[in-house]
């Protein structure tokens, strides 16, 4: 038997319920049994109530934490996990094979962002996160607790957002009742036909699902689209003698870039393109691209065609990387003073900080070069004011300068590593037991609006029931 949704387990969110950042959700089971999905940073305008202390330190409880899963391992998701363990959390990690792999470093990098860059107290942590870890394979069940109270369950299945990305299924079990409960976590669901890795399937059934909604209120043009709009702001960088800057998250978005540009380049006979340099500008990128590749057993069919072909789409011949900060600064200067053509692909994917700033400082004040969005753009981030301001010449404070913006600006949305509106209204049609309740999480509220109408049309449509809710709202009734 499943309860209904007043009876399930009771949800609680601590980030993402009002905005794209800091990803954090709790299913409590029981009074004192609680399990914690993701525990992520908050970014952008999700962050600027907040002061830095603020917006990290865990102020929820702990002690009643039978685990943490992990969706997947970008920042949003995970980086509050060192204050998650300084307020005494001792659980288990759960997480998949590739996300146990990729992980440390991700972790890593926080730390020396935004804790210390004493390598022993960062060995230390490390190795305290890795005994944590217990990697899951893919539908596979895990019994977290079976006892005369309680059994739960968790499962992950690929969501195509990155690799290693998972949605969560959570099986409760009351046994003074004898009543189940099905609630499935979205995480980050991918977008179909994603460079590297297969698209979602959705789950058999879910009582209650926790949704994204990052796109919940637009479609994304198709694959065949969005490699010629890239193609395009090359080209025009390539006639104009100029560089396209490409923001991008180092780890995800930056190798299914190089999987489309190896592509590109591999399908034309144009000298210019067989020249070109590909520039990951990012030794955190550098280190994820080489998991990336020890990791192919994950990689989708058609990326195991290509190698079966002979071909390395994270390994070819036009791609160079920037390691160290000195030859960072060389080679912004290279770029801007001789305006030879290259693509550089530099975090961060917001523009929030990150080398990919000292690019821009240089290069948006002259129309020969392009900066190509492939990912969104959080409000009240520099690369939302970018995105927005610079098509009709506005300006953008970067590092406490105004720059100008002449540089060509193009948004290709079909990159976007999430699900659009019609994506996301699949995972839920394609149940052979939809879900009854609904809680649309991670998206700006526009997005949660638009995305709930859209599923309330369908059910109607369909003769089903479902409550849609906003988990903003819900916060707003505690």
């Amino acid at each position: 038997m499943s309860l209904s949704p007043s009876h399930s387990p009771r949800i609680v969110h601590h980030g993402a319920a009002e905005g794209v950042t800091g990803s954090c959700h709790r299913l409590q089971v029981g009074d004192d049994r609680a399990l914690l999905v993701d525990c992520g940073l908050f970014q952008g305008q999700d962050a600027d109530h907040l002061d830095n202390l603020q917006q990290h330190r865990v102020r929820f409880p702990v002690h009643d934490v039978l685990a943490l899963v992990v969706t997947h391992v970008h920042i949003d998701h995970i980086g509050r996990l060192p204050y998650l363990l300084a307020a005494g959390y001792e659980g288990p990690i759960l997480c998949s094979v590739p996300s146990a792999r990729l992980l440390p470093l991700v972790i890593e990098d926080a730390l020396k962002i935004g804790f210390t860059r004493d390598r022993a107290l960062i060995e230390r942590f490390l190795a305290e996160v890795e005994k944590r870890l217990v990697p899951l394979d893919y539908r596979q069940w895990h019994t977290v607790i079976d006892d005369e109270r309680h059994r739960v369950r968790v499962k992950l299945q690929r969501a195509g957002h990155i690799l290693g990305s998972a949605y969560v299924e959570v099986d409760t079990l009351d046994r003074a009742t004898g009543e189940s409960h099905r609630t499935v976590f979205s995480g980050d669901l991918g977008a179909p036909y994603a460079p590297l890795l297969p698209a979602p399937r959705s789950p058999y059934r879910a009582d209650t699902l926790v949704l994204e909604s990052t796109y919940g209120d637009r479609c994304h043009e198709g694959r065949r689209a969005r490699r010629q709009r890239l193609k395009g702001a090359i080209g025009r960088a390539l006639a104009n003698g100029g560089s396209v800057v490409i923001p991008a998250f180092s780890i995800g978005r930056t190798q299914e870039l190089l999987y489309e540009l190896e592509g590109l380049i591999h399908g034309t006979h144009d000298a210019r393109w067989q020249e070109l340099e590909i520039i990951v500008d990012s030794p955190l990128a550098a280190r994820f691209t080489q998991v990336y590749r020890e990791l192919r057993p994950w990689w989708d069919a058609e990326a195991h065609r290509r190698l079966r072909n002979g071909r390395h789409p994270l390994s070819f011949e036009n791609l160079y990387t920037v390691e160290s900060h000195e030859e960072h600064e060389q080679t912004v200067d290279y770029l801007a003073r001789t305006h030879r053509p290259a693509v550089v692909i530099a975090a961060s994917g917001m523009v929030t900080g990150g080398r990919v700033v000292n690019y821009l400082k240089r290069m948006l004040d002259d129309p020969r070069h392009a900066v190509v969005f492939i990912g969104y753009q959080g409000a009240g981030t520099p690369g939302r004011d970018i995105q927005r301001f610079g098509p009709r010449g506005g300006w953008v404070m970067l590092d406490g300068e105004r720059l100008d913006i002449r540089a060509h600006i193009e948004t290709v949305s079909g990159y976007s590593a999430h699900a659009d509106q019609q994506n996301l209204l699949d995972f839920i049609r394609r149940m052979r037991h939809p879900p009854r309740h609904v809680r649309l999480v991670h998206g700006e509220r526009d997005a949660q609006l638009a995305l709930k109408a859209r599923i309330e049309q369908w059910a109607r449509e369909a003769g089903r029931h479902i409550e849609v809710s906003l988990g903003a709202d819900l916060l707003a009734l505690r």
